[in-house]
């Protein structure tokens, strides 16, 4: 299990980042992830496999530079 914007969600093994934004159908060009505490650069997402306990949260950039943070 993992923390996603506050909630905790079950995974299986060997999820990316990157597998883990497509499941839930966020727009890559417009969201920030902080991964356990720091930014993750988006060139990363495929590179980094999410483990037991890591903390997420995602931010998504929507016009008038309001953020909205998804709850699952």
């Amino acid at each position: 299990k993992i923390q996603l914007n506050g909630k905790r969600i079950g995974i299986r093994s060997k999820v990316t980042i990157y597998d883990l934004l497509k499941k839930f159908k966020f727009n890559n060009k417009k969201i920030a992830i902080e991964y356990n505490g720091i930014i993750i650069p988006k060139g990363n997402y495929r590179k980094k496999y999410l483990k037991n306990n890591d903390k997420l949260e995602v931010v998504q950039f929507i016009g008038g530079g309001w953020v909205e943070k998804r709850c699952f």
